[in-house]
């Protein structure tokens, strides 16, 4: 019975960086603040084999800007 609650938190412990993904909302909050522009789009993607939200941005300048925003951390990549 102690093996099984052992594997069982292990799993648990395991799958608690998925349940602390950055949301969509919450990625183009973050390029949006980063930019100061408006957000164009959201999708998810890969960078450097590492999950990552695009967010496309126009700035104030007129310009239209990527920015990589970190499905686990929400920082700026």
């Amino acid at each position: 019975m102690k093996r099984l609650a052992f594997i069982v938190a292990l799993l648990l412990a395991a799958a608690a960086p998925a349940w602390a993904d950055v949301s969509r909302d919450d990625a183009a909050a973050v390029a949006q603040r980063a930019s100061g522009g408006r957000v164009l789009a959201v999708e998810r993607a890969d960078a450097g084999n590492r999950p990552v939200w695009r967010v496309k941005v126009l700035t104030q300048r007129g310009d239209v800007r990527v920015i990589l925003v970190d499905v686990a951390t929400g920082r700026t990549v």
